[in-house]
């Protein structure tokens, strides 16, 4: 029968899918929504459906509705985010791609081994894909796990343009479940994308609200004294920096979503009491690190970055841009439970809900504090502070380090809580804040004030956790780095910012061990050292003092080397950083069973080192992959072949 309003037609794919769990307009959801955000009405899991080795994707300009509000999207057969792609290891693949927008586009298969032709990155390994024409890509599914595609082509991923990949295993997969679910999180602005990137760089903090305030301030002088505090936020002035820098954008700017839904949309999954169900976890955010837990049912890591780990139980564990990890969870009660992610920066969170019927729904945590830059975020020197010891040994407390006095887990339930921001030492108990921290960039001077300069003492063996803190040396990297750390460290262990204190077993890099060895078991042979640098205030990203368009040669690999490559972050902020074509093991002290991932995060003032296997000739991308860090420049090319 004909619907006599033609207005009832026009009710948004939003409100179907909202509505859809009341109502049971289950064909709706099938004709307008992912396959995946099916959860809220079907009886069975939604990623068990295939596409199969050949798909078509189309590329167009969609209405999204986030809330009340509507914007256009870029989307992939309609829908934010695109529809799940699945596929078994050892496919021939094809994947159509279908571009109806009026600019250049081009797909990512973000954490694939496939030719450099088919890495969908327009400038480095193809062409992108122009208005109105079809691309084919064709690879061989080389490998399992949970992945995920986006475009790599200018803003267009902060419109919407991304979706999971799924690969099945050809032997049989070692984790057992009875149920599994994708659970993709991302974040949406109303704002044009070319608007704030404008807005940030007019000022780095545009979307910061939550900078300490006049009340803080008297806060703290009662806390410590006129004098200290205020010394304190003269030095924070001096370093034109702010110990609130957590996030480019916030939630002021951003809607935090869950398989496209904002928080009011209660995505929601099934199970049944008893069930082991399978989680996949992916963070398409362009801009937001997520903490993730669920209130009230350990959480067992089983995956990370589409490889399989040695199963770890956690409470909580963090997720950076472009980062995945499969969970499992075992519902004990016919309850609901709560998908809670909230940002590192404490501004919003995205949210659903697991529970073994539609229609329900489980309590929503209260927000946590927002935290504040510390001692280690500004990699500070240690000297004079009464003896304490450069790798931390003597260190009781310090927010962020997972071991106690006595070499315990400080994440267990029971771990001693210490106010954040404080460290005791021999010489007693000091505010972080009040430290030396970070040496603010001198001016240029001269014609050779852009040169990087040799660095001294910069050796640092990071596979193993804790080791010396190395000395930052004379490395300045010029105008396009704000300051530099005294020294550098590794903190693999230290489960970031606003993590760790509320007696929670947190994840942390060096509970990652692969399931099995990686067969390329050689010492590296060559070593290699990239910085990621910046400037906040001018918003410039880059990596060793210098923009992508200033970077000149790409970084050079020898085709078959095994090499090391240690990331040192000299900025205030956490870097998500993603190598394409090749996976990076992680030096975490895992022996043997050193985990393999594609995107690593390094924290404020860390060294990370990883060893990589060059077995992919061609020309490959390197990148932060906060969207618009890598937009500002943060970025290289990383070229593999015989000879540079």
């Amino acid at each position: 029968m004909a619907n006599p309003d033609p207005k009832a037609d026009q009710i948004s794919r939003r409100q179907v899918l909202q509505r859809a769990g009341a109502l049971g307009l289950i064909m709706a959801v099938e004709r307008l929504a992912p396959s995946y955000t099916w959860a809220g009405v079907a009886a069975a899991s939604p990623t068990r459906r295939r596409h199969g080795p050949v798909a078509e994707l189309t590329i167009a300009e969609t209405p999204f509705r986030v809330r009340d509000r509507t914007a256009t999207a870029v989307t992939i057969n309609g829908t934010v985010p695109g529809p799940l792609v699945r596929f078994r290891e050892g496919d021939d693949v094809t994947l159509r791609v279908v571009n109806r927008l009026h600019e250049t586009t081009g797909i990512h298969w973000h954490g694939l081994l496939v030719p450099p032709e088919m890495d969908g990155v327009p400038g480095v390994s193809f062409a992108g894909i122009k208005g109105g024409t079809t691309f084919a890509y064709r690879f061989t599914a080389r490998q399992s796990g949970t992945y995920w595609y986006h475009s790599h082509s200018g803003l267009q991923e902060l419109r919407g343009m991304y979706g999971p990949l799924v690969i099945d295993p050809i032997e049989p997969d070692p984790i057992q479940h009875q149920r599994e679910y994708v659970v993709m999180l991302s974040d949406w602005s109303m704002e044009k994308p070319a608007s704030v990137l404008a807005n940030l760089k007019k000022q780095g903090g545009y979307y910061n609200f939550q900078k300490r305030t006049a009340g803080d301030f008297f806060s703290d002088a009662g806390r410590k004294g006129l004098g200290r505090t205020l010394s304190d936020y003269l030095r924070w002035s001096r370093m034109r920096m702010d110990p609130t820098d957590f996030a480019d954008v916030s939630g002021y700017a951003f809607a935090y979503l869950m398989n496209g839904l904002a928080p009011e949309g209660n995505w929601t999954a099934l199970f049944n009491q008893g069930e082991r169900v399978r989680l996949r976890f992916i963070n398409a955010g362009t801009m937001t690190f997520y903490d993730v837990r669920i209130p009230g049912l350990p959480l067992t890591i089983v995956q990370a970055d589409g490889q399989n780990v040695q199963p770890v139980e956690v409470d909580e564990f963090r997720m950076g841009p472009a980062e995945t990890y499969d969970v499992i969870v075992e519902p004990k009660e016919n309850i609901a439970y709560t998908i809670f992610a909230e940002t590192m920066d404490r501004s919003g969170y995205a949210r659903g809900t697991l529970a073994p019927r539609t229609g329900m729904s489980g309590a929503v945590p209260q927000p946590r504090p927002r935290p504040l830059r510390t001692m280690q975020d500004m990699g500070m020197s240690m000297q004079g502070m009464g003896g304490m010891d450069m790798g931390g040994k003597a260190i009781h407390g310090m927010p962020g380090k997972n071991t106690d006095s006595t070499g315990g887990h400080m994440n267990k339930p029971g771990a001693v809580r210490r106010d954040a921001g404080q460290l005791d030492t021999a010489a007693g108990k000091h505010d972080m804040a009040d430290m030396p921290g970070m040496r603010p960039q001198p001016e240029p001077a001269g014609r050779d004030a852009n040169r990087s300069l040799p660095s001294r003492n910069h050796r640092l063996r990071s596979e193993i956790p804790g080791a010396t803190p190395v000395e930052h040396g004379r490395d300045t990297h010029g105008t396009g780095n704000q300051a530099v750390p005294e020294i550098t460290r590794s903190r693999l262990d230290d489960p970031g910012a606003g993590l760790g204190q509320d007696g929670w077993r947190v994840l942390v890099y060096t509970d990652l061990k692969a399931l099995k060895p990686y067969p390329d078991r050689r010492a590296p042979e060559r070593e290699l050292e990239i910085h990621a640098t910046g400037h906040m205030e001018r918003y410039m990203w880059s990596f060793d003092g210098k923009k992508y368009s200033e970077a000149g040669k790409p970084i050079h690999f020898r085709y078959g080397e095994r090499l090391r490559w240690t990331f040192v972050n000299d900025t205030m902020m956490e870097h998500p950083l993603h190598l394409h074509g090749m996976f990076m093991e992680l030096e975490n002290g895992a022996g043997d069973y050193l985990p393999r991932k594609h995107t690593v995060i390094v924290k404020p003032a860390e060294r990370v080192s990883v060893a990589i296997t060059a077995d992919a000739r061609g020309h490959w991308a390197f990148h932060c992959h906060l969207l618009l860090h890598m937009e500002r420049g943060m970025f290289r090319v990383v070229e593999v072949a015989d000879q540079p």
